[in-house]
Order: C-alpha cells, then structure tokens, then sequence
C-alpha cells in the first residue's frame, strides 16, 4: 500500500499555471481576466488528467505587468520554484501572457529546458516537448512581437499628437505644477511658482548653477515633492547643479512643451516670462560655449602650469601619441622635448594616471579638511614670522629715509651748488631706492593678518565639496586644481603634490559665500 502511494506521488505531472495582463483596469472585479485564464487552463489540465497532470494550489498571476521583460514577481517566483525542481509543465492561456519578447521567451525556454519542464500554450494548442511545436512556438512569437513593437509605434503616434496640440502627456509633475488627472492638464501651484521665478531671478544674479543650489539648500527649500497615481509619497529632494539646470532649461515654464526637437505652445499657462526665460537661455549658452571652449583648450592639460619634472627643474607639456587607433596623452619634460628623451631620466608620465593621483589626493583633502586647518595654521605661524621680519626692515628704511629728507633739506637750504648738488643728487637717488624697497614691501602677497577660519569652519565648508567633484563641469573642475594645486613634482620614483594655501582659503570663503 505504501508502495503504490509512492509510485502515484512520482508519476504525477505537477503543473504550474502562469496568468498576465498589462493593465490593472478590472482587476477588482470579482472574475478578472487573470481568473478566465486560470480557468481556461485547469480545463486543459483535466483534459489532460488520465495522463496524472494535476493543477498545483500555488498561484502565479501578475495584474498590471508589460509582457516585454521578466521583472515579474509572480514569473520570478515560478522560476524559483522550477529551479528548484517542483514544476513539471507551465501552462498560459497564450504565449504571449509568458513573454512578448522573442529573445527573454528563448531565455525562458532555455531555462525550462535545463530542468526538464516543458510549455504548453492552451489555446495555440502546442507543446515545446515537440520539435514541430518549438518551430510553431518561434513563428507565432515573432507575430507577439510584431504586434507589440506595432502597439508602441501607435502609442509614440498619439503622444506625438497630443504634444502637437500643447497637452500633457504624463509623467511626473514639475515645481511649479499640479497635474488635474482627470483632465489631464497641468495647473500652476502659487506657492512653487514663486520659487521657479526665484531660481530663475537668482541665477540672473549669480550665474551659477551651483551656487543657486547652494542658496536654495542653504534656505531650506527642496526639489518638488509629490503622490503617485498609486498613493506613494515622493519627498522633495535636496538640489543640486543639475537639477537647478532642468527648471532653467524646462519650456513648459514658458507654457510651451517640446517632442523631438519640435516645440509647440501648451494649454498650461506659463510661470516665467518670455524676456526673464530669453536672457537665462542666453547666459546658459554663454556659459556652456566658454565652459566647451576652455575644456577644448585646457582640460586636456589639467595640470598645465602647475607640473614639473623633479630631476631638471623644468616644466612638464603635454604630448599625444597614438596607438592601435586610441589616443593617449603625456606630460613631457620639456628638456627631454628639447633635447631628446634620454636627456631626462624621468621623461614623461601618463597624464590620465598622474591626474588621477592629483584628484585623488585633492578628494581626499576634502574629506579630511582639519588637514586643511592645521596646514592653514603653519603657513599662518612662516607668515607671522616674516611680517616680524618686514617689520624690523620698514622700521630701519622708514628712519633711514627720514635722515635722508632731512639731510637733502638741510643741504637745499645752503644754496646746492657744486660739491653740495652732487651729494643732494646722491641722497635723492639713495631715497628713491629706499621708498620702492618700502613699497615692494606693501604690496607683498600675506602682509596684512588675516584671520584664518577655524577647523570647524573649514570642515563646514569643504565637507560637500566631495560629493559634487563628479557633477562638475571639467572647465570647473580644472578651476579648482588650478586654484588649490602650487606644483605638482614628478620624480623617477612618484610625485609630490603641493597646496596652495591661499587657494584653500579662497575655495572655503567661496563655499561659505563670502569674499575672499
């Protein structure tokens, strides 16, 4: 008896039935489509059932997933359950409710395949255990596909004539308006349209992407926060550069929408007038031409200026050479330019590799700014030795061009005529070079204290910086090299990397919004 129980459990064909429908309109009802395919599909597993198919209890129904890729919760759990072996036979009421993509539905084949379980199409009447129904299976789902690509040129067709006559086609809504469903319109939020025509009026102001993202975090605001036709709640988003550039470049702010390069006037009212939208897209196109023009011209050199061969002293170039169809840039010392490669024993450097290095380390400052404090508070410690230094010499050339005056006065005085004219002509020259030593002294870079900002300060203002190093313009990226990097030394045997410390300081008064 036990025996024959065993032999029953083996002999049955477990079959698993897969249900789909792209749309979720009527799965509510109390017999959905996904229930007429279910039970479209146990009738062919009773039909089947003196060969021992039997219809497992589990359900594998996916409402409102597109048939053209597997991300399908119930399709992956099918697929689980088939790998780890508990599935014989996948029945659909037609092939296309398993896929409508001919390479995914090969895929799944494959896998099917592997473990031995076979597909049967109900209502096409064919089983891929057969070679004439694999060849049948192909055929008819290249016509799925076929009628599927069909389906979306018709969809891309009516979004292309709705965008024509100014409509809102979908998607998610912008600052600036709410989307009437029902109606399918966009209506304009007060409260977010006034921030749109801020963002525009500031970057009239500060030219700056960026900068206006700064601002804007700075006074709290965020990006537009939302529901889903679903419910789910979308949170507004701190801004960055990037999505300050959308609402800049966005034309639906202008009541206008666009479709493939065409732009059409919307039934949506308009947020920003025409004259504020033409002078930012003018500045925006100012910018990106300079931004393309120095990138063009520098950023192939990112560290021009600023590189240096260790061994000759000399400044480093840049040099291309190409290999196999790619090129590759180099830093070449200018003596081996000059008088050949073997003149130098460091030669050059792979300008990909040393920038890397460079950015790295600079990255790296800024995740750990109390190095940028202590350095701050080192050359702060030379500097106030040197104002010491100059101090004493204003002192000793301020008296001693005090004596020069009066001894030019009292000599004037006499009359100045020969022997005394020569000697006041000695003083004056002697006075002259006093007075431009004093000035040279003025005008020398550190001289006047500046309070530098404290580890915290530093810390504030640099801790964002790494973070938005990758979102950078490479013409703004190369400005913050050339403004924190004094020189960059290479040797046979790695580099050395020097800051600016004046850079540092102008980069975090730059960040704080205060002038340097």
């Amino acid at each position: 008896m036990i025996q024959a129980a065993v032999q029953t459990e083996r002999d049955t064909v477990r079959c698993a039935i897969y249900t789909r429908k792209s749309h979720e309109e009527g799965l509510d009802q109390d017999f959905n489509s996904l229930d007429a395919q279910r039970e479209a599909c146990e009738a062919y597993v009773t039909s089947q059932k003196h060969d021992g198919w039997a219809v497992l209890p589990n359900r594998y129904d996916d409402g409102g997933f597109s048939g053209g890729n597997t991300d399908r919760p119930a399709l992956q759990r099918l697929l689980r359950e088939i790998e780890a072996g508990q599935v014989d036979v996948v029945l659909c009421y037609k092939l296309d409710r398993l896929s409508r993509s001919l390479a995914d539905f090969i895929r799944l084949m494959e896998r099917f395949e592997k473990h031995n379980v076979s597909f049967v199409s109900v209502t096409q009447r064919f089983d891929t255990k057969s070679s004439m129904g694999r060849l049948t299976l192909n055929v008819l789902l290249s016509f799925a596909q076929f009628e599927r690509e069909i389906i979306g040129e018709r969809i891309r067709d009516k979004v292309a004539a709705a965008k024509r006559k100014g409509k809102y086609t979908g998607g998610p809504p912008i600052l600036g308006y709410d989307v009437d469903r029902e109606a399918r319109r966009l209506l304009v939020n007060a409260e977010e349209a006034d921030l749109v025509r801020l963002i525009f009026r500031r970057f009239l102001v500060l030219r700056s992407t960026l900068k206006v993202a700064q601002e804007l975090n700075s006074q709290g605001y965020r990006t537009k926060s939302w529901t889903t036709k679903k419910g789910t709640a979308r949170e507004g988003k701190p801004w960055h550069k990037m999505s300050v550039h959308r609402v800049l470049t966005n034309r639906k702010y202008v009541g206008e929408v666009t479709h493939r390069g065409h732009v059409y006037p919307g039934e949506h009212e308009a947020i920003v007038n025409r004259r504020t939208w033409e002078r930012v897209q003018t500045l925006l196109a100012t910018n990106r031409h300079s931004r393309a023009g120095e990138t063009r011209r520098k950023t192939a050199a990112l560290l021009k200026g600023v590189i240096r061969c260790g061994h000759c002293g000399r400044a480093m170039g840049t040099t291309f050479t190409t290999r196999r169809g790619r090129r590759y840039r180099y830093y070449l010392c200018n003596r081996a330019e000059k008088h050949g490669r073997d003149a130098c024993p460091v030669k050059s450097v792979a300008a990909s590799e040393v920038e890397r290095v460079v950015v790295e380390q600079l990255r790296h400052v800024f995740r750990t700014p109390e190095l940028v404090a202590r350095t701050f508070r080192a050359v702060q410690a030379k500097a106030d030795e040197q104002r010491c230094v100059h101090r004493r010499e204003r002192h000793n050339l301020e008296t001693r061009a005090a004596e020069l005056k009066r001894a030019i006065r009292r000599l004037a005085s006499t009359g100045g005529e020969g022997f005394l004219a020569e000697e006041i002509e000695t003083l004056n020259k002697e006075l002259t070079a006093v007075e431009q030593r004093l000035k040279s002294i003025d005008d020398t870079p550190g001289e006047t204290k500046v309070d530098l900002p404290t580890e915290q300060e530093v810390h504030e203002a640099l801790r964002n910086v790494d973070p938005l190093w990758d979102q950078l313009f490479p013409a703004e990226q190369e400005r913050i090299v050339r403004l924190l990097v004094k020189e960059v030394v290479v040797n046979t045997d790695g580099l050395v990397l020097r800051l600016q410390t004046n850079g540092l300081r102008s980069l975090v008064a730059e960040l704080e919004g205060a002038p340097a």
